[in-house]
């Protein structure tokens, strides 16, 4: 639909449908805003509207418009939908509430939805339960209400599907250029993936900001990744809401660990979309998007004449997971040069005041802390505003940062209180290329956020999941197995005979009972067929059978290896800590599959276990090849089953120094049609 959309977004002629206030406002702001395009108002009885001649229906218009504005009720928007796609028109905002968004209120919404499709065909529009859009790039604007945006030749997109969050946005004081604005309503036809894959198109788009309440169009949502980072475009999300989906298997030790929110964390992740938690860090991450573009990677320089900023910024810069790489022989030396001998040299640094004032020192210093392995060079410089002191005394560390500019790499000046960076010193700055960030921790996040991530390909997605069938353990492991799994040899108890063609010692368990240790399901450690007997008698009552397992040997660690769909952001692998210990341990990491030996590598070495997986303090280390292959081989036994697949879960999976063995298995699937 990219085609279909620049008429809409950049249109010449504007119908406005509805002729009360906010049909007004439509007209006075595009008017206000200085759209040069016709507009033409249509109601059935007004003679005028803003002072503009009303046309008593679309088909009275003088040409099919661009874009129209339906600012009229429920059932009246899709008739008006349908007479301007008839029209041939380019495209509507639909202003009305009371469609899908609302259909735990009103019974009719999701019909009424459907119908506005319908009417819809193959006209694309916005909303419903939406108000409209800014193109400060072109002067067009289809806008009901009062806005802060002005006219610019490049700058950032945000999207968002709530009307209310966009024009507190619009009123932002971060001097970030914002160059549209995009409000998605309840996306029932047009979603956020498909309108920033038309942002990609403009090569005046620099960074693209998106408030995301949920997704939709996955495979949408990854080609976009993969063309904004062909095209080298910075995305940065700020996601609200939950996933109740993801929770839906409550019988596993999965769905407590992974809470609600961490599949669509994962999601983000594997599209190369950095992620932040508020508004103020989304506006400084695209503030930087637009001057830095996307940071090659976490090394972080930070510069100040304080202790305290120093210290502040490498904790904050830590939270972030980013890093402060050590200062190099050279740059010990050019910094000894100029700051003198009673400086402390380090990264972050302190460089004292020993310089102030001196611009060509305190530019040298900084150029020094230059590198080509340094994504970003911050400097950290609070100016009061005029009322309360005379700025003009900081101008020399904002020349400094220019200058520092000039040697190359990213730069950012970056005050540690938002309002301690004026309008005329953040526009100054943005004219030579150094980013004015504004809140360290902000900035922090901001950088975090920026740092360029590959996207993955291929997400791997299940079904909608209702109703499900949950597989006992002895036919999840044999499952299992079939695709090449290291599962324990077993037999059933009505088999007694071929217990003594197990190797002991064994292990007797009763099937199809979850957390089997809490409800003594699982007698361990039987070293004969009299012990193994007499446990069989112990066992309580399942509803299955009871079987029999030879005994994983020579553990080291226990992990947890689960793979769960949600299906609002695709199938998820959760690894960490496993064993009976595994929620008390809430040692996971989680990623979207498909996944690599690479990434299951990285993964496994950000646990905290990771330490005694590999030998701690001289203990034995685990087999890391033969964990990763195991994953690799239930992923490709998940690939074979996505339409019905709900969670397989491998609690514990039991790590020696020479193999990774399947010791228990949860398996759910959807009924079948």
């Amino acid at each position: 639909m990219t085609g279909a959309l620049k008429r809409l977004f950049n249109p010449s002629s504007m119908a406005v449908i509805g002729g009360g206030f906010w049909g007004e406002a439509v007209i006075q702001q595009a008017e206000k805003f200085g759209f040069s395009g016709a507009i033409w108002p249509i109601h059935p009885s007004k003679d005028e509207i803003a002072g503009l001649p009303v046309f008593r229906g679309i088909p009275a218009l003088p040409a099919a418009p661009d874009v129209a504005y339906v600012g009229i009720n429920r059932d009246a928007t899709i008739g008006a939908v349908e007479r301007l796609s008839r029209a041939d028109a380019g495209g509507a905002i639909c202003f009305a509430s009371g469609f899908a968004e609302a259909q735990a209120e009103d019974g009719l919404a999701t019909d009424a939805q459907a119908r506005l499709l319908r009417a819809a065909g193959d006209m694309p529009f916005l909303g419903p339960n939406c108000y409209g859009f800014i193109n400060a790039l072109d002067g067009a604007i289809v806008w009901p209400d009062q806005h802060g945006l002005t006219c610019v030749d490049r700058g950032v997109a945000i999207l968002t599907q709530s009307s209310n969050i966009a024009i507190n946005l619009t009123f932002q004081a971060r001097n970030l250029p914002i160059a549209m604005m995009i409000t998605c309503g309840n996306m029932a036809q047009i979603s956020q993936a498909a309108v920033i894959d038309h942002l990609l198109d403009d090569s005046r788009i620099t960074a693209i900001g998106v408030h995301i309440e949920g997704f939709s169009d996955l495979k949408g949502w990854e080609a976009v990744a993969q063309k904004a980072h062909a095209r080298d475009i910075p995305i940065v999300a700020i996601k609200a809401g939950r996933s109740e989906a993801a929770r839906a298997a409550t019988q596993s030790h999965t769905a407590s660990l992974a809470g609600e929110d961490t599949s669509a964390e994962a999601l983000l992740a594997f599209l190369g979309i950095g992620r932040v938690n508020t508004l103020p860090e989304l506006l400084e991450a695209l503030k930087l998007g637009h001057v830095c573009g996307r940071l090659p990677n976490r090394n972080i320089a930070s510069i100040s004449c304080s202790g305290g900023e120093a210290s502040l910024a490498a904790d904050l810069g830590e939270v972030h997971g980013l890093t402060f790489p050590p200062l190099t022989d050279g740059q010990q030396t050019t910094l000894r040069d100029v700051l003198g001998p009673k400086v402390a040299l380090a990264n972050p640094l302190d460089y004292h005041t020993y310089v102030w004032r001196d611009t060509a020192a305190m530019t040298a210093a900084w150029s020094a802390m230059v590198t080509p392995d340094i994504a970003l060079t911050m400097t950290i410089v609070d100016i009061p505003d005029a009322t309360r002191a005379d700025p003009k005394d900081w101008d020399c560390a904002i020349d400094a940062a220019i200058g520092t500019k000039a040697v190359g790499g990213n730069v950012a000046v970056v005050s540690s209180l938002p309002e301690t960076m004026s309008a005329a010193t953040a526009a100054h700055l943005l004219t030579n290329g150094v980013a004015p960030m504004q809140g360290l921790a902000e900035a922090m996040a901001a950088a975090a956020a920026l740092v360029r991530q590959t996207p993955g390909k291929g997400l791997m997605t299940g079904g909608v999941c209702t109703q499900f069938i949950d597989h006992g353990e002895r036919a999840a492991k044999e499952m299992l197995r079939s695709h090449g799994l290291n599962v324990p040899r077993n037999v059933v108890e009505s088999d007694p005979d071929a217990i003594n063609d197990l190797t002991f010692p064994v292990v007797a368990k009763a099937d199809r009972i979850a957390h089997k240790t809490e409800q003594n399901a699982v007698v361990l450690n039987l070293n004969s067929p009299e012990e193994v007997h007499a446990a069989l008698k112990t066992l309580p009552s399942s509803g299955g059978f009871n079987f029999v397992e030879e005994m994983a040997q020579g553990c080291i660690v226990e992990l947890i290896v689960a793979m769960t769909n949600d299906p609002a952001h695709g199938i998820m692998l959760t690894i960490g800590a496993g064993g009976t210990l595994a929620e008390l341990w809430q040692d996971t990491q989680h990623l979207m599959l498909p996944v690599t030996s690479e990434q299951i590598n990285d993964a496994i070495s950000r646990l905290r276990i990771a330490p005694l997986i590999d030998g701690y303090r001289g203990k034995p280390s685990a087999d890391r090849t033969a964990i990763i292959n195991q994953v690799l081989a239930l992923q490709a036994c998940v690939a074979t089953q996505t339409d019905g697949f709900v969670e397989i879960e491998i609690n514990p999976l039991i790590c020696t120094q020479t193999e990774a063995i399947v010791a228990d298995a949860l398996w759910r699937q959807t009924y079948p049609e």
